[in-house]
């Protein structure tokens, strides 16, 4: 890789993402080999127009503003953006990728936070770990749990799986290791890849609907998918059955969701929500029979920082010529998360 420092970075992330991203080591090595510009205070403050200026390259995440098309046009020199974030939508006009301007994003880091967060979700709601724990804190005895909170196993059990996604395809991974008989619903891979990964693969979401005993769901949000899950499908899950999503809120119809699980004919273990941050007087506190988390599956330290140091590598690999590992290719950014 090259070892000059000709190239001119602008780094979009914001202190605290700069954090969990970038270490020491990882910052020291982007200034060995580049002019670099770090973007400081409150993003609503900054001008993007100004740390972009003589840019050949972006790295940007969470907290960025968005960077529109006229500023990326006004800015010829920049070619490349790596992206340590979990979607490039709302950030970068797709259109632009791999045609204007060339994006690499390694989500592939965030899939085992994503695959074991999953697991232990689908776990504590089936040994209802977090109703033991408050109320044993509470004063609750041993005996107050006989013929009570009934544990289950989750080998043996159906699990549907929606969206063969690098995520998806890590949580199928670890469901076959405890046992679990897994369904995949993805129109967008063949069936032999499905069946290559251990699982069945079932075209029509509602014909893998009534078989499961826990559906958890790992599809991108798009235009296709939004609302996907709704009162209809929900209808289809047996009673008792287990819905998971550590994927977006926005694939499901949240007041049906709600709707099923306040009735207690469903049980909801839920990371992601229609309304993020989950407002303080949101109704998903009140229920006993749902987990909820703040968004966190993707979030580990090894995960972001192995993201910022791949981004560092993809950005030296383009800065020299090489083929990139990481990139968004053109052909995939209409079903990218």
């Amino acid at each position: 890789m090259s070892t000059t420092t000709d190239i001119r970075v602008a780094v979009l992330l914001t202190g605290r993402a700069r954090q969990r991203l970038l270490g020491d080591a990882a910052a020291a090595r982007l200034e060995k080999h580049a002019d670099v510009v770090w973007a400081q205070g409150d993003p609503d403050g900054w001008d993007l127009d100004a740390l972009l200026d003589g840019a050949d390259a972006a790295l940007t995440g969470w907290w960025t503003p968005a960077l529109s098309e006229p500023l990326i046009d006004a800015h010829p020199r920049l070619g490349f953006i790596g992206h340590t974030a979990g979607s490039v939508r709302g950030l970068i006009p797709l259109e632009l990728i791999g045609h204007r301007i060339r994006v690499s994003q390694a989500t592939e880091f965030f899939a085992p936070s994503v695959s074991e967060f999953t697991l232990l979700h689908i776990l504590s709601s089936l040994r209802h770990l977090p109703a033991l724990d408050r109320e044993l804190k509470s004063g609750a005895t041993f005996e107050d749990f006989e013929d009570r909170l009934t544990p289950g196993l989750l080998r043996g059990r159906t699990v549907g799986v929606v969206g063969a996604s690098r995520s998806g395809r890590a949580v199928v991974r670890l469901l076959l290791a405890f046992g679990a008989h897994v369904l995949v619903v993805d129109p967008t891979v063949a069936d032999s890849e499905i069946v290559a990964l251990g699982a069945e693969p079932v075209a029509d979401l509602s014909d893998a609907l009534p078989r499961v005993d826990i559906l958890t769901l790992h599809a991108p949000l798009l235009d296709a998918t939004e609302g996907m899950i709704g009162a209809a499908q929900l209808g289809l899950l047996r009673d008792g059955a287990l819905f998971v999503n550590c994927a977006r809120g926005g694939l499901v119809d949240d007041d049906a969701l709600y709707a099923e699980v306040a009735t207690g004919r469903l049980r909801a273990s839920l990371d992601v929500f229609a309304e993020e941050p989950l407002p303080l007087d949101d109704r998903w506190r009140t229920l006993e029979n749902v987990i909820i988390s703040p968004h966190r599956a993707g979030f580990t330290v090894e995960a972001l920082l192995q993201n910022g140091e791949a981004m560092i590598d993809d950005l030296l690999r383009w800065r020299a010529g090489e083929p990139l590992r990481y990139e968004l290719p053109a052909e995939r950014v209409d079903v990218i998360a």
